[in-house]
């Protein structure tokens, strides 16, 4: 099956890039694998998954650092009601090959919509919201479409500051200030330095990563900015910063230097979106749309539905 995937990840440029088997394997090891429908041929669905063991029983879920990972639907010029019958037949042979599970959870790419087939087979839906700058064709515009605050931000850092953003320090510069953000927040990194860098060298290999690091004329770092990209679109995936230099600039004008270089390897940029309110601020302040996604979730199982609710209930 895995083979298979790969070959169709290399001859599909619609697979979202989370869902390409390349990053699998750079986040997940052997620890994922994929359920495929074929008709003459051709895979004509797909959908990938992670597997874990938690409480002693299955979960079925995504990797860290993964913002989405669902199905994907060859793309067809049938009619709409045409499509819609064909999703639901398609989606419902993929749940059909998914391994005996205790719990699932799984978010969305925004491009599929439709979550109806899952419904009918038990799952439920939260919609999340990302927020996506649609259109990076014209950086001029898209300058002209920030909100007043974060441009004079970056203007601070430009020119009062005196911040330079450097593209050639090294990862390990990222990851030092990736961690001071967690450090502020009481926090452990969710992930270790090692992970990061296997993700960003095999990233790298592809041409398809770049780190922003915004360094004032003493040589200190303020903060930095991570993205990945494909064909369709750039993703912020992480960020960090010194918290002793916060009032900077350095955040947006790194945001800011990382989508301008977005608009030259691709089309659009998506934040990947935050529930926080004062990232989704944040992340607004840049003009991009909001744009909703689905988490999915289902939990067959009585004795994990229990364990999970007497966890909600002492974490209150």
């Amino acid at each position: 099956m895995k083979e298979i995937y790969r070959k169709l990840c290399s001859d599909e440029p619609s697979i979202p890039l989370f869902s390409q088997a390349w990053w699998l394997d750079a986040v997940a090891g052997d620890n994922w694998d994929v359920c495929l429908v074929e008709k003459g041929g051709v895979v004509v669905a797909s959908m990938p998954y992670t597997r874990s063991s938690r409480l002693g029983m299955t979960v079925i879920s995504k990797p860290a650092l993964t913002q989405t990972l669902g199905p994907w639907i060859r793309p067809t010029n049938a009619k709409y009601a045409k499509q819609l019958s064909t999703e639901k037949e398609l989606m419902g042979m993929l749940i059909d090959q998914l391994p005996e599970y205790a719990y699932f959870n799984q978010t969305w790419h925004h491009s599929m919509q439709n979550w109806l087939p899952f419904f009918w087979r038990g799952f439920e839906q939260t919609t999340r919201y990302t927020y996506v700058i649609e259109d990076l064709s014209d950086i001029d515009y898209v300058w002209a479409n920030l909100q007043e605050n974060i441009r004079r931000e970056i203007r601070k850092a430009t020119n009062k500051v005196k911040l330079k953003v450097r593209t050639d320090l090294s990862i390990d510069d990222f990851i030092a200030l990736n961690k001071m953000t967690f450090s502020r927040q009481g926090k452990a990194m969710p992930y270790s330095p090692s992970f990061i860098i296997k993700m960003v060298t095999e990233a790298k290999k592809r041409n398809q990563c770049q780190w922003f690091i915004a360094q004032d004329d003493k040589g200190q770092n303020h903060a930095g900015v991570l993205i990945i990209w494909d064909e369709q679109s750039a993703y912020y995936l992480m960020g960090g910063g010194n918290p002793e230099l916060r009032n900077s600039g350095a955040t947006s004008l790194c945001m800011w230097e990382a989508i301008k270089f977005s608009s030259t390897v691709t089309q659009r940029f998506d934040f990947e979106g935050s529930m926080i309110e004062p990232i989704e601020r944040f992340f607004r302040g840049f003009g991009a749309v909001q744009t909703p996604y689905s988490m999915l979730t289902h939990v067959p199982s009585k004795r994990f539905r229990l364990l999970k609710l007497l966890r909600e209930l002492i974490n209150r």
